[in-house]
């Protein structure tokens, strides 16, 4: 009976391990979303959670955002996974003119697709990340479809 029990023990304890794992690299949106972000990936027993830091600019402006996002996980098949989540937004924004400064918190969901390799640490990703402005203005953004490329560890 302990035997067994050690057994059970060791199944799960290896598959939660199995699913914490870390991811550190960019993710780099078009459309409404901020240009490149620096990503990491927290697995944890029951998803995960990411973090990105973002940074876009132009002619007119910058802008930084730091967005969390708790993500569910699913298998497709093989190395193809799916994950959706939910999380918040901040956003800071000068104006190259030195006069006009914005801030704002949004909610966002985000969905997509990747692909983890077993040959390689790394991990592929396609995602859209549609945001809903709460300050200082309620406005909705698609965000853009993303590209992440993260080395798994």
């Amino acid at each position: 009976m302990k035997k067994a029990l050690l057994v059970l023990v060791a199944l799960v304890t290896f598959g939660f391990a199995a699913n914490a794992q870390n991811a550190l690299g960019v993710r780099v949106a078009g459309g409404d979303g901020y240009g490149a972000e620096l990503s990491y990936l927290h697995g944890m027993n029951t998803g995960r959670v990411e973090f990105d830091l973002g940074y876009a600019g132009n002619d007119y402006y910058s802008a930084f955002s730091l967005t969390g996002v708790y993500q569910y996980v699913g298998n497709i098949a093989g190395p193809f996974n799916w994950f959706a989540g939910a999380g918040a937004h901040l956003g800071f924004w000068t104006y190259n003119n030195g006069n006009d400064a914005d801030f704002n918190l949004a909610v966002v969901g985000q969905l997509g697709i990747e692909f983890v390799p077993s040959a390689i640490p790394f991990q592929f990703s396609l995602d859209i990340r549609p945001r809903f402005d709460i300050i200082p203005s309620t406005d909705f953004y698609w965000g853009g479809v993303a590209l992440g490329i993260r080395y798994v560890f």
